[in-house]
């Protein structure tokens, strides 16, 4: 995600921010710059490219001022430049706004703030944030930035400060993290703790639906309504690393916290309305070549690859389309898998994988177009594809992938959705209700999340003794299967195989007995009792399980020793839920056994040579 910082006070405002943005380099980021109130006006800076661009321009300018916000950007809408980083500003450079998060419905408020006059001049969705305040400010920031809100769809923690107040800056939260720091005759907002620990370790964690106005003196927390709210003040007592971390002992498990926000993020403005509708354009397929694909081919290595295998199941069931799945390293040696009536679908989360940028290459020298699936705008994995779709699922530093898996699966399922569409292979009533079902995943993570965390982790600590694992899963889970083995072995380094659980016959089950555990996914729907056939042929060879299912499923306390409750959903929709806990019982597993999890042995996070 990107970073924010905010400040007033006596110190030298643009050090301050410059300070606070430092702190937050290790989020990643393409872009920078600060607005500061300087004798009744804002002097906006920014700059493409590292931190230390801006801070040479901010050393040559030495704006002077007692108040100002700054921002790093990691490009969502519009490519990394100058003019889409923030922050952005109203027509007149009167209001300037940082934000975090995803403005669902921009592309409709951008329309009718052009159509009232407004001139915008960046590709971003945060631009409408600033035109909002415009319209609606009669002197007032507190008041324009509430009714502003009442217009805005999605995800933000947005700050705005505006010329005509000095020494006043306003936030709001709803979804992406927000924290006022409070300081002695000077105060401060940010998206994260680190960017402020270096002035004060007292802080008011903001909510969802809440509001702060700063001044040097005073912080008012309010509901975005104007009602007052009583915070208690949050003492830090992290160090800068750990504070980088978000108080957690590894980024992998901040990281798979944050899931929740990240499926927000590439939902974004994917799905609208209350129909509700799809709405891909960005991939710049025709319909017509969308209709003639004959067979799809996803390019993916390690992590990237299960995500595939997950969307490549719910194509073939809603599209009736052929679709392989092969690791990238493999498949570039392998010509006759492509052709002009093939689409390769290339998913990286860096977006530089050597091996998956060799396959993309000869795919299209053999005729077939190139969707990306990638988190990072501008990547080659991006310039290199015919048509790209962003996870926008924000930087993930830990090696082991976790919410970019469970973004990308997201990803595939809408476009997967986008084809059916287009071809006519799914009604209309049953793509509303994926859609519905699809808006739901982000509030049933964290559902999961706020439920389930703790009994994962005692779960762990329960089979920390077991040195074999067997992952299992049928259709759309056999990738959790796969997923979940992968993660136990690249951070806890125990043995561990995932099987489509139908394999159990041919070969695995002669590895299961007492020493042997078992986690399955066995979520209800078309798999479902055959997957509990597969558990009590492992129960009567002593094989101890753990069953990833549905709350509410009663039946599944017969077939397994132990079980983790995943909210409801659509079976097709079902692996971006499951994946969640096979990723939090490998980081407990490796956390008590002492492992190195954020950098595990012999392991690099984007994997650039073949």
């Amino acid at each position: 995600m990107c970073g924010i910082v905010g400040y007033l006070g006596p110190r030298t405002t643009y050090e301050v921010l410059l300070e606070g943005l430092r702190r937050l380099e290790y989020r990643g980021y393409d872009s920078a710059g600060v607005a500061i109130q300087v004798n009744g006006h804002l002097e906006v800076i920014k700059a493409q490219g590292k931190l230390s661009v801006l801070a040479d321009l901010l050393a040559q300018r030495k704006p002077e001022g007692r108040s100002g916000i700054g921002h790093t950007r990691w490009a969502t809408h519009g490519p990394p430049s100058e003019i889409n980083s923030h922050p952005h500003c109203d027509c007149e450079g009167h209001i300037a706004v940082v934000h975090n998060g995803i403005i669902e419905n921009y592309l409709e408020l951008r329309e009718k703030l052009q159509a009232e006059g407004h001139k915008f001049k960046s590709q971003t969705d945060t631009e409408v944030i600033p035109h909002l305040l415009e319209k609606y400010y009669r002197g007032d920031l507190e008041k324009a930035m509430q009714r502003a809100l009442k217009d805005i769809q999605g995800s933000y923690a947005a700050v705005a400060l505006v010329d005509k107040q000095p020494g006043l800056i306003v936030a709001a939260r709803q979804y992406s993290p927000l924290v006022a720091g409070i300081g002695e005759g000077e105060n401060f907002v940010a998206s994260d703790i680190p960017a402020i620990l270096k002035f004060t370790r007292k802080a008011y964690l903001i909510d969802n639906g809440e509001m702060v106005v700063v001044t040097e003196q005073n912080i008012d927390v309010k509901t975005i309504e104007g009602k007052s709210v009583k915070k208690p003040v949050f003492q830090v007592k992290w160090d800068a690393a750990m504070a980088e971390k978000g108080g957690h002992k590894h980024f992998m498990i901040k990281e798979i916290l944050e899931q929740p926000d990240a499926l927000r993020q590439t939902i974004g403005q994917r799905i609208r309305g209350r129909g509700p509708t799809l709405n891909l354009e960005e991939t710049k397929f025709s319909d017509a070549f969308l209709k003639r694909i004959k067979k799809i081919v996803i390019i993916a290595c390690g992590t990237a690859s299960y995500a595939g295998m997950a969307g490549g199941y719910c194509i073939e069931r809603l599209c009736g389309v052929p679709v392989i799945v092969d690791v990238a390293s493999e498949l570039q040696h392998r010509e006759c898998m492509f052709d002009k009536s093939t689409l390769g679908i290339a998913i990286s989360q860096s977006g530089e994988t050597a091996d998956t940028l060799q396959a993309i290459r000869m795919a299209r020298r053999q005729g077939a177009k190139v969707l990306a699936i990638t988190n990072v705008i501008g990547s080659s994995v991006a310039r290199e594809s015919d048509s790209n779709l962003y996870i926008q699922a924000g930087p993930e530093i830990g090696v082991a992938s976790t919410k970019a898996y469970t973004s990308q699966i997201l990803a595939m399922l809408l476009f997967a959705m986008k084809l059916a569409e287009v071809r006519g292979a799914i009604k209309p009533a049953r793509l509303r209700g994926l859609l519905r079902a699809i808006k739901k995943l982000p509030d049933q993570a964290a559902e999961f999340l706020a439920k389930e965390a703790k009994h994962v982790k005692r779960l762990a600590k329960k089979y920390l003794w077991c040195k074999r694992y067997l992952y299992l899963g049928r259709g759309p889970n056999y990738s959790t299967a796969m997923e979940g083995a992968l993660k136990l072995k690249e951070i806890a380094y125990i043995d561990a195989e995932g099987y489509a659980a139908g394999e159990m016959k041919h070969g695995p089950l002669a590895l299961v007995t007492e020493e042997c555990t078992v986690m399955s996914a066995v979520v209800e729907g078309e798999h479902y009792e055959k997957s509990l056939g597969n558990l009590q042929e492992i129960r009567a060879r002593g094989g101890k399980v753990i069953a990833i299912a549905n709350e509410g499923d009663a039946e599944i306390e017969k077939y397994a020793d132990d079980v983790i409750r995943i909210p409801k959903t659509d079976e097709l929709l079902s692996p971006v839920l499951a994946g969640i806990p096979v990723q939090l019982y490998a980081y407990h597993v490796a956390d008590m056994l002492g492992c190195e999890i954020d950098q595990p042995r012999n392991l690099a996070k984007s994997v650039t040579v073949e």
